[in-house]
């Protein structure tokens, strides 16, 4: 039985996705219709290996990017060899996650992986799913290596001229005005009709084959949270609401039923089991699924299961009640002492974190990135501890601890970069009675009020002075807003200096300052980008040195966003400073990203590298920048701690952990 034959017969002796004579409308699903005549296999390569479908390729690939590609092919459809592929069950379940570390070419093995798989497979109608921001990318890719094989993004509303011609026609014949269901119709029935790949973010495909309501335009949902609106509905959404379900219900059947592969880029984003998100995309019909991630563990092993159920959806019933209530038990609360750093050996917990590796082992491909390593000129990291003024520490002692962090901690965060940060924070009235607003609106201006921004304004400058760019991170905007400023006043630069993006900013735009930031002739000096919105996916290797202004919880984010610059075309040295405050929850919050790191390399260990080739990233390269600023008279005098390339051992011994 082939993909087409889930659906129900016409009497006219074709295969049909819809039967709704009710539906009058232009695309009322008589264009998803497809001849008995149709094979879904083609086998007019009877020997060899799925190699010989993709003839000169191989050899341009690196050895973990050649393994993934077997990895995949045996995953899904059992065998390399052509011969035995004949016999292969197209109902057969088939999942994996390629694991390789970011920037390490996950994306040009899926779509050489995907271009053999289509020779094979003609109908097996593949989509990619992926951050709205990516999807851009990925029509990008397809460009550049020119498979041959039609990309329809489905969130761009303009047609590529690649769209199928019966679908093209109805529209032009509609003479109706376009829309975005129209637009998206054209795509959707073009990729059903040849043998092609669909492109659609998560947000998006949760809007259409989920029916919560949620606006699909990323950029304009984010724009209304900038200006800190809400959806007044939001506590009325539901999932799959009936009201939404007869708005799409076309969109919404073939987004369910018809995909016969699914590959979800950056494949950890939907790892929360109680998200509309995460319940929608269990709905989806399909048995091949790959999940590209190079972070895929990313706070506890609830989120790891959720994301092993999503690549493949009979693994809960694969794993024991035990290791299940494994997983599934809350996150524990430790105590940050010395001790702690013995965070699963010798006890139970290690037994069932092996046991779960060898669950996974079969369907996980992991590149922990040696070829960076071989490729790239190198990476150097660091640790440090600035010491703020009297003002800024007492300013950071006003703030009241609250059993709520979502309420102190952002507070903290924007006080340990520059104490004017707190102006934009709501305040409790003992907070707001202690402090100085005056002495804040006039200091705002003044990079040398904050331990962080004084660093930054130098280091900047002494950067330029050396020709390196610099990307700077940060969770939250205000501190990306108030450096910008800071930078146009000290050093006279305008926008063309200093470039800025967030979720705001439009995804066409985006690629217009990425471009224009990894341009060696742009007069740009530093991005400042938002950790939430710029971490994952893009390629900034117009930067050197990266800084991460502040500390989040999840230590894959922070991975993720050193991995913009340190990644196949970097052509430098990547030199990434983490900074913390002294006397300020930051070192706790570092910690714990320690005790989390720690545990994703149990369970995702490169079982072909061996300890000592993956720690050889730890070369010592001279940092010239760096040391001028320790050894110059004024700077010096704010750094408490330099740990370079940390360590375990160094964390315990610089601050007392």
């Amino acid at each position: 039985m082939t993909q087409i034959d889930r659906f129900p017969n016409e009497g006219n002796g074709k295969r049909a996705l819809f039967d709704d004579s009710e539906n009058a409308s232009l695309f009322n699903g008589s264009q998803f219709n497809v001849s008995d005549g149709v094979s879904e296999t083609n086998f007019s390569h009877n020997e060899g290996t799925v190699w010989d479908l993709i003839p000169d390729v191989k050899e341009k690939l690196y050895p973990h990017q050649q393994e993934g590609f077997e990895f995949i092919w045996k995953n899904l459809a059992g065998n390399i060899a052509l011969q035995k592929l004949k016999n292969t069950d197209p109902r057969r379940e088939g999942g994996c996650i390629i694991s390789h570390a970011p920037g390490t070419g996950k994306t040009r093995l899926t779509i050489e992986f995907l271009k053999a798989y289509l020779k094979v497979f003609p109908r097996c109608l593949p989509i990619i799913v992926a951050p709205a921001s990516l999807l851009l990318t990925w029509e990008y890719e397809f460009k550049k290596w020119d498979i041959g094989v039609p990309f329809h993004n489905l969130n761009n509303l303009e047609l590529s001229g690649k769209e199928h011609g019966d679908a093209v026609n109805l529209h032009n014949w509609s003479n109706a005005r376009s829309s975005k269901d129209t637009t998206r119709m054209v795509k959707l029935i073009s990729w059903y009709k040849e043998s092609s790949i669909l492109g659609i973010s998560y947000s998006l495909y949760e809007k259409l084959a989920g029916g919560g309501g949620e606006s699909d335009d990323e950029d304009e949902k984010k724009r209304k949270q900038a200006r800190g609106g809400q959806s007044k509905n939001k506590k009325k959404k539901k999932y799959a609401s009936a009201e939404k379900r007869r708005e799409n219900p076309y969109m919404r059947k073939v987004l369910l039923e018809a995909p016969g592969l699914l590959v979800f880029d950056e494949g950890h984003t939907p790892r929360n089991e109680k998200s509309l998100l995460w319940n929608m995309l269990l709905e989806i019909q399909t048995n091949k699924r790959i999940i590209l991630s190079g972070t895929p563990f990313q706070n506890n092993f609830m989120e790891l299961y959720n994301t092993l159920s999503l690549m493949k959806p009979s693994f809960p019933n694969t794993i024991s009640l035990e290791l299940k209530s494994f997983c599934q038990k809350p996150e524990r609360k430790k105590t940050l002492k010395k001790s702690s750093w013995e965070l699963v050996s010798g006890n139970s917990s290690d037994d069932k974190i092996k046991q779960l590796k060898l669950l996974m082992d079969p369907f996980v491909h992991v590149h922990k990135g040696a070829i960076l390593q071989k490729k790239l000129p190198g990476l150097k990291n660091c640790l440090l501890t600035l010491k703020p003024d009297s003002f800024q520490k007492q300013t950071l002692e006003s703030i009241k601890s609250s059993h709520n962090i979502f309420i102190s901690e952002p507070k903290l965060t924007m006080a340990s970069v520059h104490p004017s940060l707190l102006l934009e924070c709501k305040l409790l009235e003992e907070e707001e009675s202690v402090l100085d607003k005056d002495r804040l609106e006039k200091l705002r201006l003044n990079p040398n009020g904050g331990v962080k921004t004084k660093f930054l304004v130098e280091f900047v400058r002494l950067c330029d002075a050396f020709n390196e760019k610099v990307l700077v991170f940060s969770e939250l905007l205000g501190p990306l807003r108030l450096i910008k400023d800071q930078l146009s006043s000290s050093l006279n630069w305008t926008d063309k200096e200093i470039l800025y993006m967030d979720g705001v900013v439009r995804l066409k735009e985006k690629q217009e300052l990425i471009h224009n930031f990894n341009d060696a002739n742009c007069q740009a000096k530093i991005l400042l980008a938002s950790t939430k919105a710029c971490s994952e996916g893009i390629s900034l290797v117009g930067a050197s040195r990266v800084v991460l202004l502040d500390v989040v919880w999840n230590p894959s984010v922070e991975r993720q966003a050193v991995s913009r610059a340190y990644r196949i075309g970097q052509k430098r040295v990547v030199y990434t400073y983490h900074l913390l405050t002294e006397g300020t929850t930051e070192h706790q919050k570092y910690f714990k990203q320690a005790e989390k790191e720690r545990l994703s390399e149990l369970v995702f260990s490169d079982k072909h590298v061996d300890n000592d080739e993956s720690k050889s990233c730890a070369v010592d390269f001279e940092d010239k920048v760096l040391d001028l600023m320790l050894q110059h008279e004024k700077l010096k005098g704010m750094f408490v701690n330099c740990v370079v390339q940390p360590k375990e051992q160094d964390f315990v011994e610089s601050f007392g952990y």
